[in-house]
């Protein structure tokens, strides 16, 4: 019904209008008594399909939802209904920005793809902080994090380092995103020596804390093994707890789109299904380097159960998704949760049987 009724309508609709249309709709559902709970037993939000422990957290199950789509933490509690396990507020930065100008998020139907260059328009750290404060809620919550537009790079770590201190009480983990590519020179971030010196300092300031969060950095698709080597020291050395993989790619190879109408685009991170491939090599690659201890937490192209089978055979721990779950329909997670439940099922009777 979604993918040969509802999405046409919708795809007529600009897409950060119809964006904000749906969040409307789901908080004015969530409110209707017994909804939630109804829509809940439906989508499965409450079971167990490869329920597990990432760094120290408990998730009852994998699926979560990427950051971008909850930019202030504004309606994480009401789409948890969908049977998200956890969700990724963000990416926030210490001042409000408005983002770049609009028109800023474009859909490729032939690609089952999103090209954004949004420019982390987000309300700032302090609205986000008293949005997570006010709201009871039944799952994790991350915060990813980043710097102003205005910010010099030179001082970028100072924006993280807000950001995180602010954070830190209201958030279970963090997304350290220096790899952005709507962001002007942000890219510059991914320079070994600066992001060291980020992740120092951010895991001193984890140091003075008296609860232990786990901090996840967010890396590019666009980068090579050599360089994911190279992170992978930063990470033994700073004591980081994961790989997030990966972020938009600024890459435009492959796609059906009409190629006039990519150039009018323009520049963005491109997202969706293009990226299934990239992303479970990147996770085969960093989960062999370092033989399967580092959790990963993949995103990028997971649009169907069978991508989702993947990239956790290739060695992931979490999933979260973005453009799938506008592709795909808001049922993605449940589909997702239940080819999960079946894989890790045959995976026990398979284990018992050779005992």
């Amino acid at each position: 019904m979604y993918k040969s009724f509802i999405r046409p309508l919708l795809f007529l609709i600009e897409p950060e209008k119809v964006h904000h249309w749906i969040v409307v709709t789901v908080k004015c559902l969530y409110r209707i008594p017994g909804f939630n709970r109804l829509l809940q037993n439906f989508t499965g939000g409450s079971g167990t399909a490869g329920h597990t422990v990432i760094a120290g957290l408990s998730f009852r199950n994998r699926v979560g939802l990427a950051a971008g789509f909850d930019k202030n933490a504004d309606f994480y509690r009401e789409f948890s209904m969908f049977g998200f396990s956890f969700i990724e507020i963000g990416t926030v930065t210490p001042r409000p920005q408005a983002g770049n100008i609009k028109p800023r998020l474009f859909r490729l139907k032939n690609d089952s793809a999103l090209i954004n260059r949004m420019g982390l328009n987000n309300k700032g750290v302090d609205y986000a902080v008293q949005q997570l404060k006010k709201q009871d809620r039944n799952l994790i919550v991350g915060g990813s994090i980043g710097r102003n537009t205005d910010t010099p790079n030179e001082k970028a770590a100072d924006d993280y380092i807000v950001c995180f201190e602010k954070l830190y009480d209201v958030v279970d983990y963090f997304s350290i995103n220096i790899s952005c590519p709507n962001v002007a020179g942000m890219e510059k971030l991914q320079d070994l020596d600066t992001l060291g010196e980020i992740l120092t300092l951010l895991m001193n300031a984890r140091r003075r804390q008296p609860v232990y969060k786990p901090v996840f950095l967010k890396i590019s698709p666009d980068v090579n093994f050599g360089y994911i080597d190279q992170v992978l020291v930063l990470v033994r050395k700073t004591g980081l707890d994961g790989i997030i993989a990966a972020n938009t790619t600024t890459k435009r190879e492959g796609l059906s789109e009409a190629q006039d109408r990519i150039a009018r685009i323009g520049a963005g991170g491109l997202s969706g299904k293009p990226l299934t491939e990239r992303t479970v090599e990147m996770i085969s690659y960093i989960c062999k380097q370092t033989g399967n201890t580092l959790p990963v937490i993949a995103v990028g192209g997971v649009m169907s159960p069978e991508n989702a089978l993947r990239m956790i055979r290739a060695g992931a721990g979490l999933l979260q998704i973005y453009t799938g779950f506008i592709f795909e329909g808001p049922f993605l997670v449940r589909k997702i949760n239940r080819a999960l439940r079946e894989y890790y099922q045959l995976n026990n009777r398979i284990s018992d049987q050779a005992v």
